[in-house]
């Protein structure tokens, strides 16, 4: 060990140590043995944007938040459903077909938020649907309009086309729900559950009406605010007149829900669809800025 060596500034007695020889050793030792690098994360980019939004999801179903950071986390995932819930509300099937195309981590985050309400929901309409479908043909063909999870190809033997903005699977149909690759009268059975979404939603009928066979099923599960209208809504029966209007007619309407309204509406035989049909804008769901 070196001796310490005192110096005298303004008066004062500083020890200065050696040690330098020390110092340097140290130096050396951890160049020689630099920390060890970080775990690469193996994950394919479908996992990544999973655990994205499941980040960002809500605290599970039946436990309430416990920290702060669990409130604020649950927070942040409610503000990102509800600006994306808006948007696809406010925009045409086009426009938020590209948004999501470009940044396909968003409809993850926003199905997260979806469920979440879901789990709110005394009955799920698309549970209705699924029954529906079980209590009648297996042999008929099913167009999914906006799949969501796919939940309906999933819990039926029927086959499904699954149709929505994005795919996270090879078995859903990527696309404008204006604009699909399906065949003309080509499905027995198309189904919208809460999916008639976008400011051009007629496109979207006109096109289940292009790929349904004559006598197809059209299946439409609609929130019930967005046809009331003491509340801004669309009247349900100018909603109902329009489609028959477009070539089918209305078999029944399920009311008995409180959270949405499902109607079941038969193509005609020889439909004929009239020209400038005065459609009922759909109360879109806005929210108030916090």
């Amino acid at each position: 060990m070196e001796p310490q060596q005192e110096s005298t500034v303004d008066g004062r007695k500083r020890r200065r140590r050696g040690g330098v020889g020390k110092r340097q050793k140290d130096s050396s030792c951890s160049q020689q043995a630099p920390p060890p690098a970080p775990p690469v994360d193996a994950a394919s980019p479908l996992e990544k944007r999973r655990r994205k939004a499941g980040e960002a999801a809500a605290i599970p179903k039946g436990r309430k938040p416990a920290s702060l950071l669990e409130k604020m986390r649950a927070r942040l995932s409610g503000g990102h459903f509800r600006m994306l819930n808006e948007k696809l509300y406010t925009c045409s099937g086009q426009d938020a077909f590209d948004y999501f195309k470009n940044e396909p981590e968003l409809f993850d985050v926003y199905h997260a938020g979806y469920q979440e309400q879901m789990s709110h929901w005394p009955e799920q309409p698309v549970n209705v649907i699924i029954k529906w479908l079980k209590s009648h043909n297996k042999s008929w063909t099913v167009a999914d309009f906006g799949c969501g999870n796919a939940a309906v190809a999933k819990n039926v033997k029927n086959k499904v086309f699954s149709i929505d903005l994005v795919s996270d699977d090879p078995s859903v149909i990527a696309c404008d729900m204006a604009h699909t690759p399906l065949e003309p009268s080509s499905v027995d059975v198309a189904i919208f559950c809460l999916s008639l979404m976008g400011t051009n939603f007629p496109s979207y009928l006109q096109e289940a009406n292009r790929v349904l066979k004559p006598s197809g099923w059209l299946l439409i599960a609609e929130v019930r605010s967005r046809l009331d209208p003491n509340t801004g809504g669309a009247d349900p029966d100018k909603f109902s007149e329009a489609i028959s209007q477009l070539g089918f007619s209305l078999v029944s309407k399920d009311e008995k829900n409180k959270m949405f309204v499902l109607f079941y509406f038969r193509k005609k035989e020889r439909s004929k669809v009239a020209k400038n049909i005065e459609w009922p804008q759909l109360k879109p769901c806005l929210y108030k800025r916090r």
